[in-house]
């Protein structure tokens, strides 16, 4: 029994701790990044977003730190009407993610 406990214990700790890694950005703080070239423009990035769905809208974007590394996310409908959630490395334009939403 104590075992199991330890596991649960263990688990829940590790869970939460994955959580701490990423913290969402305020604007205030990344329009320094952004003036200080940490990350792109995000003029720049959202133009990398929608190249991948010509004619789509974006409707949501974030910031996010994690791991150390700046992620840029998105929501992006494209022109049939199909979400899409899309991640670019907020510091090269990278796509890390290019998926449909469920």
């Amino acid at each position: 029994m104590k075992a199991l406990i330890a596991l649960i214990a263990a688990a829940a700790l590790s869970v939460a701790a994955g959580i701490a890694q990423a913290r969402d950005l305020g604007p205030d703080e990344a329009l320094k990044l952004r003036d200080a070239g940490t990350v792109q423009s995000f003029e720049k990035l959202n133009a990398t977003a929608l190249a991948q769905h010509p004619g789509g809208k974006i409707e949501e974007t974030e910031l996010e730190e994690e791991y150390g590394r700046y992620i840029y996310q998105l929501e992006v409908r494209d022109a049939q009407g199909v979400q899409w959630d899309i991640e670019l490395d907020a510091s090269n334009g990278q796509i890390l993610k290019n998926q449909q939403d469920d």
